[in-house]
């Protein structure tokens, strides 16, 4: 027998919006991890890697820290739509 759970629209943008919070905390101490190991700001040592001879663990960690920026981006653009949300479709899977 299945239970109809009740929710409101309210509870799940709340949710929602925790989660996406605790993500982007998570992802800012990442990239501030990455500023203090290099003392640089992303720009600055994305310029500095490109121009420089590869070396495996500063390419690994550009791309690692990109990819954490590109999330950063991500989820606070979904934390802002979330802001604005008038509608909310739930889909049942």
């Amino acid at each position: 027998m299945v239970k109809t759970i009740e929710i409101t629209k309210d509870e799940v943008i709340d949710r929602l919006k925790l989660e996406l919070i605790s993500e982007i905390h998570s992802i800012s101490i990442s990239l501030s991890l990455f500023e203090k190991k290099y003392s640089k700001k992303f720009e600055d040592f994305e310029k500095m890697i490109l121009a420089a001879k590869e070396k495996f663990e500063e390419w690994d960690d550009y791309i690692e820290w990109k990819a954490y920026r590109e999330a950063y981006k991500d989820c606070s653009k979904k934390l802002k739509e979330l802001n604005g949300a008038e509608d909310i479709k739930i889909i049942a899977r």
